[in-house]
């Protein structure tokens, strides 16, 4: 597929968790930066994490991953199912695609390992993709091709237009049945239909259209390769003196990409192969710690050979900070530094690579204000990928360009919008403090507490256990 790049444009939330409706644009209006960069913000429980999650469910979706069941708890309590949508840019050498995908999410009742009629109540819950739909445009400078839809799994069909139908996966009717039994199984098996892998090696087969590929595989390989999402349960194994890991780098004209958590409080068994990678990981990561943490960096210590129950070899590691030209075991780091550690090699390819996507949940979760400031500034100004996060700090409104930043509102049916009537010179800090104050934005976007209130309800609570 030569070189190729993916961006999301956009993304659409309905009856997900606290979030009735919410659409929020990926992109900066205001000026044209090489990076995309989005900040939420909003006071506790508006929906910031919605859209983190939201994400991270559009990863698994795309990987052909099985959905866990918590996602249909994230159904919003007044709904039977939730819709997410999300609008997608690619370019690669034949020109340049927009892409919508869109599906729903519901609560199934897992009944496989059942084979007599049980009390319904007492079966387990599993989470259903379902309503599947994958349109697109082209524009070259030889062609341009209007929306139209390429699958639509809204049908008793395997899934329509016909026509698309028959160039995806060829006129034989005789594969009419299996793939309709295809369907059922992967909707049984809480996975996406069109990203399945039995549907993507049905493509591969079957399908000559090179437009209709770069769609399919290009969004295949972005949730695989390219969107990397880092939620509050990174924080969590990190209170646990654990240390994840996301990375991605190049090696001989390969990817290497993957996950690993390091336990910190005890040597960590790793196999063989593995230490390589991570010890290029840690080199990588340092050039850059040492600069925005002056004299620290991390190295490897070596505790010798073990064997797995499987016989293969591995190694036994020990992380180390070194400092000031002294070795200590970094579990003795403060959570900050390890949060830092956690995620700068995503930030660092968020900075040199424009096809990557890097969701962080509270990103400002132990980091100093002003270091956080100041490295969003320098991704945002100079970098090339594509970064949203969500935090409660406000000090980068102060250090990135407004167009950067979205709020979320108290209105479950409108949770995402940005700042209007900001003009060049205001401090964004001031005027949404301002508005939280004021409430100068068409939608509320703080709901606004009564001191005297909460300390009258401290005076009651303390009486009701005698204080």
């Amino acid at each position: 597929m030569g070189k190729r790049s993916v961006r999301i444009e956009s993304i659409t939330i309905e009856n997900f968790k606290n979030v009735k409706k919410g659409s929020i644009d990926l992109e900066n209006k205001r000026k044209d930066y090489k990076a995309s960069i989005v900040g939420l913000y909003g006071q506790n429980g508006s929906g910031k994490t919605a859209l983190i999650d939201a994400l991270a469910l559009l990863k698994l979706v795309l990987c052909g991953q099985q959905i866990p069941v918590k996602y249909a708890d994230y159904i919003n309590i007044d709904a039977e199912s939730s819709k997410l949508s999300y609008q997608f840019k690619i370019k690669d050498e034949e020109g340049s695609f927009d892409i919508w995908y869109q599906f729903g999410i519901r609560r199934g009742i897992d009944d496989t390992a059942l084979n007599m009629q049980e009390d319904v109540s007492k079966l387990e819950s599993r989470t259903e993709v379902f309503d599947e739909v994958l349109s697109y445009a082209f524009s070259s400078q030889a062609e341009k091709i209007r929306k139209g839809p390429l699958i639509d799994t809204r049908t008793d069909e395997v899934f329509i237009p016909r026509s698309k139908f028959a160039e995806l996966v060829g006129v034989d009717k005789s594969k009419m049945t299996d793939l309709l039994v295809t369907k059922k199984v992967v909707q049984a098996t809480s996975r996406s239909f069109i990203f399945s892998r039995e549907m993507i090696n049905t493509f591969r087969k079957n399908c000559y259209d090179k437009k209709y590929m770069a769609v399919i595989e290009g969004l295949m390989m972005f949730g695989n390769r390219e969107l990397f999402v880092i939620n509050t349960e990174n924080s969590g194994l990190i209170s646990m003196n654990a240390l994840p890991l996301a990375f991605k780098y190049k090696e001989n004209n390969a990817d290497t990409v993957g996950n690993l958590t390091l336990p910190l409080n005890a040597p960590a068994p790793i196999p063989e192969e593995a230490l390589g990678v991570v010890s290029k990981v840690i080199d990588n990561m340092n050039i850059v710690l040492e600069q925005i943490v002056p004299g620290l960096t991390i190295g490897i210590k070596d505790l010798g050979p073990i064997a797995f129950r499987d016989a293969k070899p591995g190694k036994s590691i020990q992380l180390m900070s070194l400092k000031n030209g002294k070795e200590i075991p970094f579990q003795y780091e403060s959570e900050g530094i390890k949060k830092i550690v956690s995620i700068l090699q995503l930030l660092i390819v968020v900075y040199n690579h424009l096809s990557i996507t890097v969701a962080i949940d509270e990103m400002d979760g132990g980091i100093f204000e002003y270091l956080l400031g100041e490295i969003l500034n320098i991704i945002s100004e100079k970098g090339k990928g594509q970064l949203i996060f969500t935090s409660h700090n406000l000090r980068p409104l102060e250090t990135i360009d407004k167009g950067f930043i979205a709020f979320t509102t108290t209105n479950p049916e409108n949770r995402y919008i940005r700042m209007t009537n900001v003009k060049g010179n205001n401090n964004l800090r001031d005027f949404y403090y301002r508005d939280i104050v004021l409430g100068e934005q068409s939608e509320q976007v703080y709901n606004p507490t009564n001191n005297f209130e909460i300390a009258l309800a401290f005076h009651e609570a303390g009486e009701s256990f005698g204080a």
